[in-house]
This record gives structure tokens, sequence and C-alpha cells, in this order.
């Protein structure tokens, strides 16, 4: 029986408050309880789960339409189909489960490299022998070494584009699930949002777009990311060094990310004090790993070396010189049982890091495609145009970095990551369209966090991903892939109440109002050139001087937003490490 004194304590405890599943900012925390209704389509969709005592009952039913979705979008063409004589990233992918599964692995990165040579880190390569393996099984003519290149074997359509599916299923989709509920529950989100966070995330219109349509496999590379930044969330430090190693060994541009690693990583094991076992722990894990990973490589360089198979058989047994760091040559002894791991690891190297191609080679909105319209940056050595990308890309993301690392907190993770991605895709040398998905990816992360599905973030998260996806419309119009561009990118934005379809996710209480009406200027300013730039690129043809002046508008159009979901991101990080304190002091539950 209980003391007295203890039973007639007037003491009672404090009753806890129960979170609220509504999720927009624009509701005062003191009426939030008093939502009865959604706010925008995805919210009105999922409705009926907001009461749902588990995610059990609402993830199935997400995943089946996330997969459903994807497999609609295979059902469209794909890069480079009936587009001889080099085809597409389609055949790309083909040809590297056809060399890796049907040539020795000191071939790999050798053969014919005019026609889709091996670019790719070697996790690709080893992916890319999997999914080989498993295809021969089906058809072997499909990898038939020489004779099935541009091949458009329906069966074979329908087997690359399930690789895609499953290989997402099995990294990306587990990857994101998890992320999102650790990063909801740093800020007390409640199940409900969270869960209409991670629809939102897996419909990302640029993600469908381009590899389930276009044909690639980016989603593995950015799985591997998501999963290392869940890691980081669990203060689980070594696994986030292996899942980070295993993103840069399946594709060298994760290295968009490798500095906001580096520098939460290392704040982490040094601030505010220093944590030797975590430090050498995450060290020790990070080289384990990279020696994995290229283990294969070299036990397979020694064993063709061991048989007398050449990695250029074309030479008749000569070496040619090493395409980079010659200065070694000197000290290198080419019948040396060490050589061919040597010539191994220095061409693998050279073929994912091609600066010979030069600062850029196609039209893409960054910085340097912008200025070449006004400069023609290729007049210039290329020596020089590195140095100059080189320093760009360090000042455009050193912000980012340094807050990390004095600040290693797990909610400023999705900023960083954001903001030293979009550095390195408006700055760094050699980017591509498609890589716009890695500053994008950690952006839409956003929308698991502390009002994430409120107006503000959605708004910008909205914006970067409407504008990502109509910059790469010049590479998917290339293969006649505009009705799905359009319903992906209309679909995303009608479920979550987004401009074109809607324009009532900029206004909400609780933000300035100038603030508000310049974000609407801002950005409706933007979504009216991008639908001008549409009809006008329909219905208007170019001077016969200028065949690219589309794509020259959409360019300079796409980079300047870029430019300013940089700025935004860096901003936000700013406000949210507490280096600048926070004007608005009232604070709004999620």
């Amino acid at each position: 029986m209980a003391p007295t004194s203890a039973m007639s304590s007037p003491h009672k405890p404090r009753r806890k408050t129960k979170k609220t599943a509504h999720f927009d900012a624009s509701v005062k925390p003191e009426a939030e309880a008093l939502v009865r209704s959604p706010t925008f389509p995805l919210e009105s969709l999922l409705w009926p789960a907001r009461s749902s005592p588990s995610q059990w009952e609402t993830l199935p039913l997400i995943l089946m339409a996330a997969g459903l979705f994807r497999w609609a979008a295979g059902l469209w063409g794909y890069s480079g189909l009936g587009k001889p004589p080099m085809f597409g990233d389609y055949e790309a992918q083909r040809h590297w489960m056809e060399i890796t599964t049907q040539l020795p692995v000191s071939q790999w990165y050798f053969h014919d490299l005019q026609w889709w040579g091996l670019d790719y880190p070697p996790l690709t390569a080893y992916h890319s022998w999997l999914l080989g393996r498993i295809g021969s099984f089906i058809d072997s003519s499909w990898f038939t070494l020489y004779t099935s290149r541009g091949t458009d074997d329906p069966e074979l359509k329908i087997f690359m584009r399930a690789t895609v599916i499953v290989s997402e299923y099995l990294i990306y989709i587990p990857a994101v699930v998890v992320f999102t509920r650790r990063y909801s529950r740093l800020f007390g989100v409640a199940q409900w949002p969270a869960s209409l966070a991670l629809v939102a995330i897996l419909m990302q219109p640029g993600t469908i777009l381009i590899d389930h349509i276009h044909f690639q496999y980016n989603t593995v590379m950015l799985g591997f990311v998501v999963a290392s930044m869940s890691s980081m969330l669990a203060g689980r430090y070594m696994w986030a060094s292996i899942f980070f190693v295993a993103a840069l060994g399946f594709k060298q541009m994760a290295l968009y990310y490798a500095p906001a690693v580096f520098a939460f990583l290392l704040g982490s094991s040094i601030l505010p004090r220093i944590n030797l076992s975590r430090f050498f722990g995450i060290a020790a894990a990070t080289v384990a790993s990279f020696a994995v990973l290229v283990l294969p490589l070299i036990i397979g360089a020694l064993y063709d070396a061991s048989r007398s198979i050449e990695s250029r058989p074309d030479l008749e047994g000569l070496h040619a010189p090493l395409p980079i760091f010659t200065f070694l040559s000197p000290y290198l002894d080419t019948t040396a049982a060490y050589y061919p791991v040597v010539e191994q690891m220095v061409q693998m190297i050279h073929r994912v890091f091609p600066f010979a191609r030069g600062l850029f080679e196609d039209k893409v909105a960054n910085f340097w495609c912008a200025a070449n319209v006004v400069i023609k940056l290729r007049a210039y050595p290329t020596e020089l145009l590195q140095q100059v990308s080189l320093i760009a890309t360090l000042a455009a993301i050193s912000p980012a970095c340094a807050i990390l690392f004095f600040r290693p907190r797990r909610e400023l993770l999705p900023y960083a990551f954001a903001s030293t991605a979009w550095g390195f895709f408006l700055f760094s040398y050699q980017v591509h369209e498609k890589s716009v998905l890695l500053p994008l990816l950690p952006m839409t992360l956003l929308l698991a966090g502390k009002q994430g599905l409120g107006k503000e973030i959605r708004s910008w998260v909205g914006f970067a991903n409407i504008l990502g996806a109509w910059t790469m419309f010049p590479l998917l119009q290339r293969v006649d892939l505009r009705v799905p561009y359009a319903v992906f990118t209309l679909l995303w934005a009608y479920l979550l109440g987004l401009p074109p379809t809607s324009m009532g996710v900029y206004f909400h209480k609780g933000q300035n109002t100038a603030t508000q009406w310049a974000t609407l200027i801002i950005h409706g300013a933007f979504y009216l050139a991008m639908a001008t730039w549409h009809i006008a690129e329909q219905t208007i043809t170019p001077p016969a001087g200028k065949p690219d002046l589309w794509v020259v508008a959409n360019v300079g159009v796409g980079f300047a937003g870029f430019a300013l979901c940089y700025l935004w991101c860096q901003w936000k990080l700013i406000q949210e490490s507490g280096i600048i304190p926070k004007t608005n002091k009232n604070k709004i539950k999620t």
C-alpha cells in the first residue's frame, strides 16, 4: 500500500499532449486540434488513414502505388530507342551487362571504349555482371558480344525495366522508408504526415523520368546515400561510412555529397570533445570498404595475368602508356607481378574521372553553360578551366561544410547535403543534366522533417523539383517522352498543391507577408517562364543561325532558378544551425 503522504499529494502528473496529424504551417498551434479538413490533394487522398494505429496499414499501399506508377512509366520508350548508331543509355547499360559476363575481369575497363566503354566505378560493374548473369539464363542472345548491339527485343525491355524496379526496391525504397521514419521522429512528426512525405518522396518526378523511362540506375546510388544519412541519424557512423563508400563505388557522382559526409563524421568525432574510438572506427570502416570494393578487380587482374590473358589483346603483349599518373612510369616494371593491378587501377580511375572531356559536354543548367553564352569558355586552356572550376566549387560548398563540421547536428543533414550538391552541380567539372537528381534528393527529404509539409518548405521543394524536371525536358524530348514528362510532373505538382495546379502554397500565417509575396513573385516568374518556353519551343522555329536557341534559354532560366535553390538551402542551413537567432518566436508544432 502506498504511503499516506504519496496518496494525499496534490501533485498530478502532466498529461501528455496528443500529436496532431495535420502538418500544415498555415494553422495556428492553438487551433491545430480543430482542423478537420485537408489542405492539399495528397492529404485528401490519404485522409482516411490519418487515424491508422500502425504504419503497416498504409505502407503496403504506398509501396504498391509507387511500384504501379514505375511499371506504367516503363511502358514508354527509352533512351536511344531506334536511334542508331550509338543508341543511348539503355544500350550502355545492356552493353555493360554484356562485357562483364562475356569478358575477363581485366578487360572490363579496356574493351572497345568507343562503344559505351565502362566508365563507372566497380560496384556498377558488379551490379551489371549480376544482372547479366540472370538475364543470360533467360535468353543468352541478349548479351552476345558484338552481335547484340542495339537490340530492341521487347522481352529484353521487360527484363531491363524489371531490373531497375527490383534494384530500387532492394536498396533505394527501404532506405527512404527508414530515413523518413527516423527523420520525422527526430522532430516529433506524427506517423500520418510522415506517410504523406514518404509518398511525395517516392513519387518524385525526376527519378521516375530518368531511371524508369529514360533508363538508368541512379536510385541505387541514391539509395546508398540515403542509407548513409539514415545511419547518421541513428548514430551508426561506421555503417554511414560503409554505405557512403558503396554509393561512391556505384556512381562517382556521389562525390557531390562527400564534403558534407566528411564534415559531419569528422565533426561528430572531435566535437564537443575528441572521440578517438569513433574516429578510428570510421577510418577503419572506410578503408576496409574501399578495399572490399576493389578486391574483385585486383583478384581478377592477377588471375587473368596468371593465365596470360592481356587487358589489351589488340596490343599483342605490349603495354600501352598509363593514361594518367604518367610520372609513375619510370618507376614501374611492366613485367612485374604487381603491374597488372597498377594498370587496372589506373585505367579504372581514368575512366571514372574523364577530365579530358572538357568543362562540359552538353548543355546543362549550371554556371559554366550559362556563362558560355556570353564568354566562349572552350577557347581557354583546359588546365585553367579545371582550376577555376575547382576554386568556384570549393567556395560554393565551404559554408555548408563549415557549419556541419562545427555544428554536427542530425537535423541539419538534408540542408547541408543539398547545399553541397547544389554547389557541385552549379560549378563543378563535367556536369550532366541528370546530375540535378543529387541536390533534389536531400531537398525532397526535407518533406519528412519539421514543418516539411508546411507551405514554405513545400513551395521550395516543389519549385526545385519541377524546375529540375523542366531542365531535363530537352534530354527527354529527344526520345519522344513529352507525354510522361507532363503527366508525372503535373501529377506530382497537383498532389502537393503546387503551381501550376494551385497557388495556395504561398500564403500562410506565421511568415512575414513581404516574404510570402516575394516568394510568390519570384517563383511565379519562373513558372511563367517555363510555361512560355514550352509554348515557344513547340510553335516557334529557331533562326537558322541559332538552332539551339530554346535549349540555351532553358539553360539560362534553369541556372538562375537553381542558384536561388542553392541560396535558400544555405540560408535555411544557417537559420536551423542557430548561427543567426530566429526572430519568429511562435513555434509551430508538427
